[in-house]
Formats: C-alpha cells, structure tokens, sequence
C-alpha cells in the first residue's frame, strides 16, 4: 500500500461512510437500510480510529522498489525481510525494530530512536541497506559500542558502519563484509 493509504485510513472510511448512510436512511424512514448500515458502520468506524491511534506509517524508501530488485533477490534473504518490515504499515508498536532494538539494548521506552528512511545500496562489496534513525533518549556512544554486534544481527557475514549525522540522527549502513561477497 502506499503511504497515504492505510488500512486504518480504508477501514475507517468505510466504517464512517456505512454510519452516515445508515443516518440518513433512518432520517428518510428506510429502515431496511439504516438498521444494518448503522449497526456494522459504527463498529467499523470505531475499529478504524483504534487502528489509526496506534498506526507506525512506513520508513520512507529513498531509491524506488524496483531499483534494486535483482541484487535484493541474490542478497542475503534477511536484509530483503528487513527492508519489507520497515517499509509496511505496523500497528501497536512505537518505532521500527523495537523488538531488534530491545535485544541489542539500543531501545528507550520513553524515547526510542525512529526510523526515518532506508536506501538500497550495490555495490562491488554487494547489496546493503543504509537506515538513517533519530537518537531519541540512547545515545551515540551506546550505537557506536555496540557497531560490531549490529551487524551480525541482521544477517550472518554483514559488517555495520555508524556515521553520526549531528547530535539527533545516525546513518547506519549494513554491506557484506569483506570476503562475504559471493559466499552463501
């Protein structure tokens, strides 16, 4: 689905437009028309305002999806799993990665880094993701510590660089690690 349209923006357009038939049909006396669009279009309504008050929208892709696709399909499944993850609509859950960054302790529950962007990257080293995060509340020095980890925890022979991108904002990138290219 696109950015714009979310299945909590569908569902509750649905569920309003059922409810404002429904009304109408009661104010015109067709009640064969309001009883059920009243009685399924407010509870659909209602479902819809509950998935917009805990919808995540999609990290932004910089490069178009079909850039990249042959090196994404020959890549390391893991990253191409990774990439679809961050680049859907999720529902209860504070940032991309939450669970992924709760493991590698890089995770506040006050302020936790977000995710705003994610760029394909080929080249002779292979295919890798570039994901650009806010800090929030963990700071720089607890990513840069833990910059060997990050990597193999994506997917195993991936090698993590950290750049600091002033005081709120990091780039990480994940290529192959040198000797990794062609290997699977």
């Amino acid at each position: 689905m696109t950015n714009l349209i979310s299945p909590g923006n569908l569902i509750t357009v649905a569920g309003g437009v059922l409810t404002v038939v429904g009304a109408i049909a009661y104010g015109s006396g067709n009640a064969n028309l309001s009883l059920p669009t009243i009685f399924y279009g407010i509870p659909i309504l209602l479902g819809g305002l509950a998935l917009k008050s805990s919808e995540l929208p999609p990290a932004r892709r910089v490069i178009p999806a079909t850039t990249f696709r042959q090196q994404r399909e020959a890549a390391a499944p893991e990253l191409g799993k990774l990439l679809g993850d961050v680049t859907r609509w999720r529902y209860g859950q504070k940032a991309h990665l939450e669970s992924s960054l709760e493991a590698l302790k890089l995770w506040d529950e006050d302020t936790p880094p977000q995710l705003l962007e994610i760029e394909e990257l080929a080249s002779d080293g292979g295919y890798g993701l570039r994901l650009r995060f806010t800090l929030g509340a963990v700071p720089l020095e607890r990513w840069q510590e833990r910059e060997e980890r990050l990597g193999r925890f994506f997917a195993k022979g991936l090698q993590a660089k950290i750049a600091a991108l002033g005081s709120d904002r990091i780039d990480l990138t994940l290529l192959p690690a040198a000797g990794e290219h062609g290997e699977q």
